[in-house]
């Protein structure tokens, strides 16, 4: 597979995001078969997965980190801290520094390593300065357990403040065709300061992948039953979105998936998705993408496009959307 550089990191031009491996989307899987699925994807040329403490809580962590023991050498792992978690739930956020240590230490065990490759932020914590998480994480690198960092759904502030005290790698934010909020400030201030971006949700949790509709249902666990965007009548709304995207993959020979992705890749050469999946043929499919071109003069008719297509619902519950971009 193609690579692509994160900074000065050097990873597969698509990575695999391993969350709903163990939550989120239900009904769960068997944890030997996303073992198989992972090693797959590093058959396949994927060397970028990513994961956090939190996924499960804990389970995540363990799984990528048996799958990916035979290829420690040849894969990087991103993982990530500054949840509080109780009772097996996440309880709030929590980035002091004498906690990031710990689940640091604890991430490492769980994922049979004795580094982490590339070390986020969840999610950023108000009570406390973003200074003294870098200044932390510094100290864990200058230790060898950590090699990069990065935030995840920061504003541009705290991430010029973070770079400042230790050059961040990459930062991960949701982006997609359904949501192009980062295309506003995040992305040019990624590229002034010579950081990656990392898209999580790609695919819109599913949606893009023009398999979702109205009369769609969930298991009642399933985190899309919460989300605003799903709800039927917003997914009747957003049709018109899925229409044009299989208008445009019919044209291309390729599915909407691989268009969401392809489109992605076309924004910056700096801009590694990270697509989750649990089933092997979507996981081909999606590393399809990388070989899709879209021309100049396509990126312009798709975004003239988009730009008339309204979309309806909002992408997190008001409460969860409160932690991003602080």
């Amino acid at each position: 597979m193609l690579k692509r550089k994160l900074g000065d990191l050097e990873v597969s031009s698509l990575g695999l995001g391993c969350m709903g491996m163990s939550q989120s989307y239900m009904p769960k899987p068997k944890r030997k078969d996303m073992i198989k699925l992972i090693q797959a994807a590093v058959e396949s040329g994927v060397t970028f997965f990513d994961t956090a403490e939190a996924y499960g809580p804990f389970e995540n962590e363990e799984l990528v980190g048996q799958a990916l023991a035979p290829y420690r050498d040849d894969v990087v792992i991103a993982t990530k801290f500054g949840f509080k978690i109780e009772g097996g739930k996440q309880a709030g956020v929590d980035s002091r520094p004498d906690h990031i240590k710990e689940v640091v230490d604890a991430s490492l065990k769980r994922l049979k390593t004795d580094y982490i490759d590339l070390l986020y932020q969840h999610r950023v914590d108000p009570d406390v300065p973003i200074e003294d998480v870098a200044e932390t994480v510094k100290e864990l690198v200058q230790e060898g357990k950590i090699k990069h960092w990065g935030l995840s759904e920061a504003s541009v502030q705290t991430i010029r403040r973070a770079h400042e005290i230790l050059p961040l790698t990459a930062v991960q934010s949701e982006y997609s065709l359904w949501w192009r909020r980062p295309e506003e400030e995040l992305l040019p201030a990624l590229e002034e300061l010579g950081i990656g971006f990392v898209p999580y949700a790609p695919l819109g949790r599913g949606f893009l992948t023009g398999q979702i509709d109205k009369n769609t249902t969930f298991e009642s666990s399933d985190f899309r039953n919460i989300v605003p965007r799903f709800s039927q009548e917003n997914l009747d709304a957003n049709q018109v979105l899925i229409d044009f995207i299989k208008k445009v993959a019919e044209g291309k020979g390729a599915t909407p998936a691989q268009i969401a992705l392809a489109w992605l890749l076309a924004q910056k050469p700096w801009i590694v998705p990270i697509p989750g999946t649990r089933k092997l043929e979507r996981l081909e499919e999606n590393i399809g993408a990388v070989d899709l071109e879209l021309m100049p003069d396509e990126l312009a008719d798709i975004n003239e496009a988009l730009s008339e297509i309204p979309i309806a619902g909002d992408r997190y519950p008001e409460e969860l959307e409160k932690r991003t971009n602080l």
